[in-house]
């Protein structure tokens, strides 16, 4: 065990040693480009030093997951290269394009990393749903052979601050959570200035509260051992009443200043005053900065004395900066070390010039060190990257001979998958923010049930009491019921959308919630893409199609979030064949790896697969009967298709998205009786169309001359002189770029302020995206004259 101390103790110097310089040769040695400070958080990172070595090198094992406080990234990737899985050349570039990322990005970077991280709080919470997703997949009867590890979450104190993370415990705390670890960084700094007194004993309240055991971590072996000496339980006590500010400011000032403070305190008390002087000032400094969690042999031992699967929390205390000159400034949040003080730590370290970046640098024993590095367990079996077996897609159609909402489609399509024995059925998980009734999931959870580690029996179904919801819990179960936290759907959503990579298991995760409440949910659905986390999100009811709600319940810029996010397919079907096609499609684009080479069809890259975003509504429309030409079918998959195909010489081109396309082809109808090569274009997935539209202009640029996309395709025969008139039940920038495609000019109707009470025909009237409105921005093209086709509207 003694060798096993010290060996973790030169792990822990060489991380301290290594992040640092990592971070020193980007600020300082490297060539700047921009005339901006890099950054990278030393005393950050210096605070996490020996908890992490204590984790990664002595607790962990391969099947646990780690999600790395942000400002420990420098740590993180130089433990990675001590190790072997990252390169010299990427460590170079720390924060420069092509090197290792500024937070642990799952995508970005070539080392192991389980969880993205750097949108505080984000890391911390999905531990808590990935650990929820593991109890899932194991209570399948596919699932037992899965992994079975901690999910462990790397805390800044700061942290806590975020509201999502208090929301998580609720939920786990519903869902009898096990197997979580949250380590917090106590180093009582953030980025402003100390921590709040006594903060922490309340939050600690919190944690109880809701199942948690918390562990205080606060004295190092240092410490504990002066506290057995005679006088040592006044210093013990002088610790504990000591200001966060105060303890920080000393720590800056080093041992003299320690001693001064002690002895003015506690001199002349005999056996304290003499604690202390048996110390040097470095001693000293030593003593009162060994905190729990700046003892790797203190970490280590607590991270071994937990025996149980209940969920943890480990408060470590740290001093920010520890082991460096800036320890304890309040601004070394985003402070580094200068050139001067860099040179005598490096001397201090004992790391010779030109060895800088030598992983086995001022090291005594290189050769013992590698032995025990090659028997730390958690990296015993290389990259921990698991990979999943495609499920076959069913054949998905719905019946749409009469009057149907895509929201109710949607639902008969998931009730159906029920249904049957399909391997894609059996993986599906399905959750929402307590409106699974609401949103069309309740015929599905009625047949596939609730997900609970334990039996729980439905109280309405015992008494013979009618209700369309029956909810039974079972290990069997589906659905994950949440409360009303949209930033848990994502979270969940994130975490089960890697279930395939993290535990070897594919599902196909699919949430439901009410479309305005997809921008409360927007950082975490942000962060699920960042992590290429496969998932289907369904919002609805969307728009001001949810008429009688009022406002607050309509969403307007939904569409605009759907094409600006990145790993997100976002698509806004206005009839139930079209959703059909697409439903069919996405279950297959969700489980796609490739190697992301541009489709020549489109230029999208749908070879590397993502997440789907489905806007639908609960408008029921009339249906435009059964339709099975490959041109519609291709068409609503790759984002638009020719409802009304125009003539050759078109003046007039009506394009719709969604809901509005009865108004749409009302209007068409009616302007049709004189212009009789109106076009009336289908688009089901704005996003789709721009997103291959820019890739193609890319591809010219860099060569593909004939490199056309899908868009360019549809509109590539409209004469010059033609109109294009967009329409949406959302904002209308969503479309009013189709123009640009050809040089069209382009009329964009949709909805651009907040909606009201009243029927869908008042509020349509009300922002303009009716047939009368269509009819009369056509008339107002050419005012006083007679149209192209010879007949005035």
């Amino acid at each position: 065990m003694a060798t096993q101390t010290e060996q973790l103790k030169i792990v822990e110097q060489r991380l301290l040693w290594l992040s640092h310089w990592m971070i020193h040769h980007a600020n300082h040695l490297r060539p700047k480009v921009d005339g901006i400070k890099i950054g990278g958080h030393q005393a950050s990172s210096a605070s996490m030093v020996s908890i992490m070595t204590a984790l990664y090198f002595s607790a962990l094992r391969p099947e646990d997951r780690v999600a790395v406080k942000p400002h420990a990234a420098p740590v993180f990737h130089a433990m990675q290269y001590l190790m072997g899985n990252q390169t010299l050349e990427k460590m170079k570039a720390f924060r420069g394009f092509g090197g290792v990322q500024s937070y642990p990005s799952r995508t970005k970077d070539i080392d192991d990393v389980d969880f993205s991280t750097g949108s505080v709080g984000l890391g911390v919470a999905i531990t808590s749903f990935a650990s929820l997703v593991q109890d899932y997949i194991h209570a399948k009867s596919w699932g037992p052979d899965a992994p079975l590890g901690r999910m462990v979450a790397l805390v800044g104190d700061a942290e806590l601050d975020e509201g999502n993370v208090y929301e998580a415990l609720q939920e786990g705390w519903k869902n009898d959570l096990r197997n979580c670890w949250w380590v917090i960084d106590y180093n009582r700094q953030s980025l402003d200035g100390i921590v709040r007194e006594g903060l922490f004993a309340r939050i600690e309240k919190i944690f109880d509260a809701f199942g948690w055991d918390v562990v205080r971590v606060k004295y190092g072996s240092l410490q504990r051992a002066a506290f057995e000496e005679p006088g040592g339980p006044a210093l013990r006590d002088w610790i504990d009443a000591c200001p966060n500010q105060d303890y920080a400011a000393l720590t800056f000032m080093g041992g003299a200043v320690w001693r001064q403070r002690l002895m003015d305190d506690l001199g002349d008390q005999g056996a304290v005053s003499a604690l202390i002087e048996r110390r040097s000032d470095a001693e000293l400094a030593a003593l009162m900065e060994n905190l729990g969690g700046n003892c790797v042999e203190t970490m280590a031992e607590t991270f071994a004395a937990i025996d149980h699967d209940r969920p943890t929390c480990f408060l470590a205390y740290t001093v920010k900066g520890w082991g460096t000159p800036i320890a304890g400034h309040k601004d070394n949040h985003g402070g580094l070390m200068n050139r001067t003080q860099f040179a005598d730590w490096q001397a201090h370290m004992g790391v010779p010039e030109g060895a800088e970046w030598d992983p086995m640098a001022g090291v005594a024993d290189p050769a013992s060190l590698r032995d025990f590095l090659s028997t730390v367990p958690f990296f015993a079996h290389g990259p921990r990257r698991y990979q999943d077996a495609k499920l076959p897609v069913p054949p998905i159609a719905v019946d749409s001979a009469r009057e149907v909402s895509t929201q109710a489609a949607f639902g008969r399509i998931l009730d159906d998958l029920s249904k049957g024995d399909s391997p894609l059925a059996a993986r599906i998980l399905t959750t929402s923010p307590d409106v699974t009734g609401t949103t069309s999931l309740g015929p599905w959870v009625n047949r596939r049930k609730l997900f609970a580690r334990t039996e729980q029996a439905d109280a309405f179904i015992e008494h013979r009491i009618p209700s369309t919801a029956k909810w039974e819990f079972t290990p069997d179960g589906q659905h994950i019921e949440l409360g009303i936290a949209e930033m848990n759907l994502m979270l969940l959503l994130g975490a089960a959308g890697l279930s395939h990579s993290l535990f070897g298991k594919r599902l196909i995760p699919v949430g439901t919630v009410y479309d305005p409440f997809v921008s409360r949910g927007l950082d975490a659905l942000n962060y699920a893409c960042y992590q290429d986390a496969r998932f289907l999100l369904v919002g609805t009811p969307s728009g001001v199609t949810l008429a009688p709600e009022g406002g607050a319940h309509q969403s307007v810029g939904t569409p605009l979030i759907g094409m600006s996010q990145d790993g997100l397919a976002a698509f806004e079907p206005a009839f139930a064949d079209e959703l059909a096609v697409i439903m069919e499609w996405a279950f297959d684009y969700l489980q796609r790896d490739g190697e992301g080479d541009p489709d020549e069809r489109t230029w999208l890259r749908d070879e590397t697969g993502g997440s789907v975003y489905l806007r639908l509504t609960t408008n029921p429309i009339e249906q435009p009967g059964k339709r099975v030409d490959e041109d519609f079918r291709q068409g609503a998959i790759d984002g638009a298709y020719w409802l009304r195909k125009p003539g050759p010489n078109a003046d007039l081109v009506i394009a719709y998205q969604g809901a509005v396309a009865p108004e749409a082809i009302r209007a068409a109808g009616r302007i049709g009786e004189s212009r009789r090569d109106i076009g009336v274009l289908a688009v089901t997935s704005a996003d789709r169309l721009n997103a291959g539209w820019t890739a193609a202009q890319r591809a010219r640029s860099r060569g593909h001359a004939g490199a056309q996309s899908h868009i360019e395709r549809l509109m590539a025969d409209l004469p010059p002189h033609c109109r294009i008139i967009t329409v949406i039940d959302g904002h209308p920038a969503t479309l009013s770029w189709i123009g640009a495609v050809g040089g069209h000019r382009t009329i964009p109707l949709g909805v651009e302020h907040f909606g009201q009470t009243g029927t869908i025909g008042d509020l349509y009237r009300h922002h303009g995206v009716d047939a009368d409105t269509i009819i009369a921005k056509v008339a107002a093209l050419t005012p006083g004259k007679a149209l192209r086709s010879g007949t005035p509207v």
